[in-house]
């Protein structure tokens, strides 16, 4: 999995630089909400414009890439997020910021959906391999995107912006030196083929999944610095905590049990426990303590989620993986989108347990969706056919097949 060519590592370095604007803006949060006295819902909006947008442009993603190819297509993205984190980081309203976010989201799903799609089809070993390297990447972005997040918004909430920008400066400059030209695809994607794909109830089923999982995910992300109500350092801090344990979990964690109970099995488990958490979460919201404890046990259970349902979404219905990554995140992101937004909301006017609640029981539903779609999934754990390219190739595979084992 480790052995792979250069244009790989460099969209895997990208992707790195690409997640951590997602923890990178999480310590600012507070501060942002007071010093443009601005409430938690209305700060919650840099998430749902940043999703809303993101996930109907979606369904762009591979109308372009298939039609200039995957390089253009993750240059255009890198450029319009530099421009969008740059402009929201010079704006002095919150709807400024949120505006700029938008335009942010553009770029997010123009560079991710093309960069998951493309480490799958270059990557050298499986589906599982490509797709833990590229949750490898995306881990260890979530994890350092706080903590840097928080050292620059001690300094300013602009800083994390200004911060993205220049990050992302340099994923631009690494992919469009070491990412050789990709051409168009041989067919050209059409914007209703992600449509189609949500016909095959398998994806149609983890599509709803993640989206109600989102409810838990995003309420953990966004309303929990509002009850923590501690500095930008330390929210990068335990936040830092939360994307070193995704980490972990995602890369060696997931794997071992999706070898040992399969994948379906292990999701609906992980997701009852995320759900139990966050009712603790309801319960303890006056804890700061058992908030911020919380926060990073969560990322154990968000790490195995996402590595196990980005599989499943690249092995759910016969279609391209970029159609149906595409398709997915539509309505994942697209859906899940009202999930701040509605944490803030009901924090404000009704109770502050009340959003972790709302989240917890989301994602039980989520479980139960997950449940009713299992008989589509049954497919999800079979073999896959692996190419190699030499015996060697082959060596250093059973190398980290019993590296892992150990």
């Amino acid at each position: 999995m480790w052995h792979q060519p250069k244009a790989v590592w460099a969209v895997a370095f990208a992707s790195v630089i690409a997640f951590m604007g997602i923890g990178l803006v999480d310590p600012i949060l507070k501060p942002i909400a007071d010093q443009l006295n601005a409430t938690p819902s209305q700060v919650s909006l840099l998430f749902t414009s940043y999703m809303a947008v993101m996930g109907v442009a979606m369904l762009i993603t591979g109308v372009v890439s298939s039609r200039i190819g995957a390089k253009k297509t993750l240059l255009i993205g890198l450029v319009i997020i530099i421009a969008g984190a740059a402009l929201a980081g010079s704006s002095s309203t919150v709807m400024g910021i949120v505006g700029w976010r938008a335009l942010w989201g553009l770029g997010n799903a123009l560079f991710v959906a093309t960069a998951l799609a493309t480490i799958v089809s270059s990557a050298r070993g499986s589906v599982a391999q490509a797709i833990i390297l590229y949750e490898a990447a995306l881990g260890l972005g979530i994890a350092v995107g706080p903590l840097v997040g928080g050292v620059l918004g001690g300094i300013s909430w602009r800083g994390p912006f200004f911060g993205v920008s220049v990050l992302m400066a340099i994923a631009l400059v690494v992919t469009a030196l070491l990412l050789p030209a990709t051409p168009p695809a041989a067919k050209a994607t059409s914007i209703l083929d992600p449509f189609r794909a949500l016909r095959h109830r398998g994806l149609l089923g983890v599509a709803i999944t993640a989206l109600l999982y989102n409810f838990g995910f995003f309420t953990l992300l966004a309303f929990t610095p509002f009850p923590l109500d501690m500095g930008a350092h330390q929210i990068g801090l335990i936040f830092f905590g939360w994307g070193i344990a995704l980490a972990y979990s995602s890369v060696f964690v997931a794997p071992r049990l999706q070898r040992r109970f399969g994948t379906v099995p292990t999701l609906l488990v992980n997701l009852t426990l995320l759900s139990a958490l966050l009712a603790v979460m309801a319960i303890g919201t006056d804890s700061k303590s058992v908030l911020a404890t919380c926060v990073v046990v969560a990322g154990v259970f968000l790490g195995i989620n996402n590595t196990l349902v980005t599989e499943t979404v690249m092995k759910a219905a016969p279609v391209e993986r970029g159609v149906a990554s595409a398709a997915y995140s539509f309505v994942r992101f697209g859906g899940g989108a009202i999930a701040p937004w509605l944490a803030g909301k009901l924090g404000e006017e009704v109770s502050v347990h009340l959003p972790f609640w709302v989240g917890a029981g989301a994602v039980l539903l989520g479980v139960g969706v997950l449940a009713l779609t299992r008989p589509y999934l049954q497919h999800i754990d079979d073999p896959e056919d692996v190419e190699v390219g030499s015996v060697e190739a082959e060596r250093r595979e059973a190398m980290v097949i019993t590296a892992a084992d150990a």
